[in-house]
């Protein structure tokens, strides 16, 4: 796995984009910080929907330096889940601008899979995580399900090997208010 999150590593530094499993289906990413990886990735994907993109974070700490207005109880929520959870946040900062939506808000996973959690220590800053698909199509569940058009259109390809026990649906997603306020989005 270590060559495979080396080769992964050094396509996001370059600003490249990654085609790569997640704890729920397969996700194309890229380095969260950098606006002209970010638009290839809505460019590839043929939407420009602020909502459609979320950040893997490899934990609570490399959560609050890219959000700063998160309510404690977002934290515990996202612990104490079950199921891989999408948090939608308030204060998003550091971030390429066009992944923060009007709302000033970042939707953050913390990934419970070995290859996120690996790329994520290498790598040390949020990757980009959106469905491989072209929007509005089904999610790629599986690498064999992602259209030509998206294998083609990315820089590097993981091994399906390092895909382990994906749930094979898109993340539970909740939004937490500064105040607290909770509003479940997708169950």
């Amino acid at each position: 796995m270590q060559k495979a999150v080396e080769k992964a590593v050094e396509v996001l530094r370059a600003g490249g984009i990654i085609l790569y499993p997640t704890d729920t289906v397969w996700g194309i990413g890229c380095d969260a910080t950098n606006e002209e990886a970010v638009q290839r990735v809505y460019a590839l994907k043929q939407s420009n929907d602020k909502h459609s993109m979320l950040c893997l974070c490899r934990d609570a700490d490399m959560v609050v330096r890219y959000v700063n207005r998160a309510p404690g109880i977002a934290f515990e929520v996202m612990e104490l889940s079950d199921k891989p959870l999408t948090a939608i946040l308030p204060g998003a900062v550091g971030v390429a601008p066009s992944l923060i939506p009007d709302t000033g808000t970042l939707g953050v996973r913390i990934p419970q899979h070995d290859f996120c959690q690996a790329l994520l220590r290498k790598f040390a800053k949020p990757i980009v995580s959106t469905s491989a698909n072209i929007s509005g199509e089904p999610a790629a569940k599986r690498l064999s399900e992602v259209a030509r058009e998206i294998i083609d259109g990315v820089d590097y390809v993981v091994n399906p090997r390092f895909e382990g026990k994906p749930t094979l649906k898109p993340s539970a997603i909740i939004s937490f208010g500064e105040g607290g306020e909770v509003q479940i989005i997708r169950n």
